[in-house]
This record gives C-alpha cells, sequence and structure tokens, in this order.
C-alpha cells in the first residue's frame, strides 16, 4: 500500500510567479523522460517482478520516490501560475520577440482546462501516454532502459536549469538533478550486477546456436568513408567476451531480389500492364449486400 504524508519530498516553491516557464517545466512531468514516464515505468516493473525480491524491493523503492517528485513538479507548476491572467503573460513573452515567437506565451490550457494547475502533458501540450514506459519482465534489459530515462530526463532538468534564475525554482531543480545523479549509478550498479551472473547480450536465455552466427560480430558500415572503423565497436573482444568483432567496409547483399505478388483483383492495387490480375472473377462490386 501506499502513504501519503502532506510534506514534499523536498522543496518546490519559486521565488514569483512565471507561467510562461511552467509551460516549459510541464515536460519533466508529462514528457516522454519526465517523472509520470519513469514513476510508472518503475511501479510496473517492480509489480510484475518474477525476479529475485531484492530486485523487486528496489525498483519499487525508486519507482515509490518519484510519485513523490511527481507530486514537487506539480506544486511547482501551480505556484508558478499563481495570479496569471492571459494578458500578464503576453506582456512577459513580449518583453522579447524572439522569446514571443518560441513560446508564444503561457499555454492555456492552464487557465482553461486545469485552473491554474499542473496537467499530464509536455511542454507542448501532448498528452501523456503509457506508451513511454518499458516493462518487459527481463530486469537486464529494463534496467538498461531505466538508465537511458534517467540519462535524459537529468539531461532535460539541467537544460530547465540553464533557462531560469529563479532561485526556488534552481533548488528544486539541483535536488531533482542530485537525485538523478544516484539513480544512474543504481541502474549502472544493478546493471553490472545481472552482466555478472548472465551473459549480456538480452535475452541471455536464447540459445546463440540458432542465431546467423557468421554475421553476429561484424560491424558493417553502410555510409561513405571509415570513420567508423576507428571506434571500440569496430575491432578487438566483443563486449560479450565471445568473439572478436570484425569491421566489415562493404558489405554485400546476402539476400534475394523481392518480388511480391500481384494483389488480388478486389483488392483494386494499381495493375500491371498486360497481365489480368490472380481471382479476376471474385470481385464483388457488381453483387448486392454483404460478402465478407
Amino acid at each position: 500500500m501506499f502513504h501519503h504524508m502532506k510534506a514534499l519530498h523536498y522543496k518546490a516553491k519559486p521565488s514569483q510567479p512565471d507561467p510562461v516557464y511552467a509551460k516549459k517545466l510541464q515536460e519533466i512531468l508529462g514528457g516522454q523522460f519526465g517523472e509520470i514516464s519513469v514513476m510508472m515505468q518503475y511501479l510496473f516493473q517492480g509489480w510484475n517482478c518474477r525476479a529475485e525480491a531484492k530486485y523487486k524491493d528496489m525498483i519499487l523503492d525508486i519507482g515509490t520516490e518519484e510519485i513523490g517528485h511527481v507530486e514537487m513538479i506539480a506544486t511547482m507548476i501551480a505556484q508558478l501560475l499563481d495570479g496569471a491572467p492571459a494578458n500578464v503573460q503576453e506582456e512577459v513573452a513580449g518583453q522579447n520577440p524572439a522569446v514571443e515567437a518560441v513560446l508564444g506565451g503561457m499555454n492555456p490550457q492552464h487557465a482553461i482546462v486545469s485552473g491554474l494547475g499542473a496537467t499530464p502533458t509536455d511542454s507542448v501540450g501532448y498528452p501523456w501516454t503509457s506508451r513511454y514506459i518499458v516493462a518487459s519482465g527481463n530486469l537486464l534489459a529494463d534496467f538498461r532502459s531505466n538508465l537511458n530515462a534517467e540519462s535524459q530526463g537529468r539531461l532535460q532538468v539541467a537544460r530547465l536549469y540553464e533557462m531560469t534564475t529563479d532561485p526556488g525554482v534552481r533548488d528544486m531543480l539541483s535536488f531533482l538533478l542530485a537525485r538523478d545523479t544516484m539513480h544512474q549509478n543504481q541502474w549502472m550498479a544493478a546493471i553490472e550486477e545481472l552482466e555478472q551472473t548472465e551473459k549480456p547480450i538480452v535475452p541471455s536465455t536464447f540459445p546463440q546456436n540458432l542465431e546467423v552466427q557468421e554475421v553476429s560480430y561484424k560491424f558493417m558500415s553502410f555510409s561513405e568513408g571509415e570513420d567508423s572503423a576507428q571506434g571500440r565497436w569496430a575491432s578487438g573482444e566483443s563486449m560479450d567476451k565471445q568473439a572478436t568483432i570484425e569491421y566489415v567496409a562493404n558489405p554485400e547483399p546476402m539476400g534475394e531480389m523481392p518480388t511480391l505478388n500481384p494483389a488480388p483483383a478486389y483488392i483494386h492495387n494499381t495493375p500491371i500492364p498486360g497481365k489480368i490480375p490472380p481471382s479476376a472473377d471474385q470481385s464483388h462490386f457488381d453483387q448486392q449486400g454483404p460478402v465478407m
């Protein structure tokens, strides 16, 4: 069960209202890598976890923490919107033509829809969707996704930090940056631990002899030049320590030239000149009533 405490996890109070910035801050709330996404990703990974109990406990620890981060950011957005009539926002954005062109003032839905409150949307008003989250049941795959989410999320928080001079907003963002530092370390440690007990290639349980092993450890250059040959990924021992990486400068086709069969006449695709589409006698456009 969850137990709500009235005090926030950390301070979330701006020095003054700023509805234009509230619109920007929506990105780390309801954006693809925002707090709603990581909250839901971790909670579903934890609830669905069938691995060792320590992993379930750890995932739900951080998932529950993220609920508090959602509350912090939503509270900050609401306070940034305090006393924010539309004409004030137009004045703020209008002080700089470039800012006005990019931002267009406050998000009108903050006034019309949410009554000067945060919404589960990103900075341009796109609604949050569960398609942002990953919860596959394979912990190594999921933890790598989590590391990416925390990396992208911390990057966005750092960019938002640069977009304001409000000390109260920066204070909250500095806390989120610090927690994302820990979370990246957490996922890297969990990934390292799993890679010590299973192969690093996901899924480690699929028999590798069923792959086309001829290409399992070949880096293929599909662009002009060979600059990519200079990277660690193009030579030396493979990261899974199972082979030596081979650089292929000019990959050759390994498949056939595909030719698709013509579509039946009743599909009404573009016909091939001089050829009668198959099943021409099965067209139904001159029949009455349903045919399927």
